[in-house]
């Protein structure tokens, strides 16, 4: 999918082939990856109370950022506390659940390095989510 950033630059999502999955988490998120992959489906899980797990596909964003979304089409959410209860795309599921872990992770390695760098991959995430065809409900999520 393509969608523009402030500057009227598309940023591209690509889904990252099969041969290449081994290398995105490291690439990314270095020796936090399994921490960051863990928390993602741990976030998931509690957007999404029905998920019994699944694949997940990886995207690498043209603008250097990231996300990880499952593979399944579509994934209903809820939180009462926070007033959603919606049906989005397993895609903009992913986002959320992305969105979610890198912000609660940069504040837990709030004084290390990799802190202001999942900082900077939230950013460009939600860049990325902002021109997304779902980005209204993806951002009354995570607000």
């Amino acid at each position: 999918m393509n969608v523009t950033n402030i500057n009227h630059h598309p940023i591209v999502a690509s889904l990252v082939p099969e041969d290449q999955r081994l290398d995105f988490l490291p690439r990314h998120f270095g020796r936090h990856m399994m921490l960051v992959e863990s928390q993602i489906y741990h976030q998931f899980a509690n957007l999404a109370p029905q998920y019994q797990g699944g694949y997940w596909e990886f995207f690498d964003l043209s603008n250097g950022g990231c996300y990880l979304a499952p593979s399944q089409d579509f994934f209903h959410l809820v939180h009462p506390s926070m007033d959603y209860d919606v049906t989005v795309s397993g895609d903009a599921a992913g986002m959320v659940a992305t969105l979610y872990t890198f912000s609660h992770l940069a504040f837990h390695f709030e004084h290390d390095p990799f802190g202001d760098r999942l900082s900077d991959l939230y950013h460009r995430l939600r860049d990325y989510a902002a021109h997304h065809p779902e980005a209204g409900v993806i951002f009354r999520i995570i607000d």
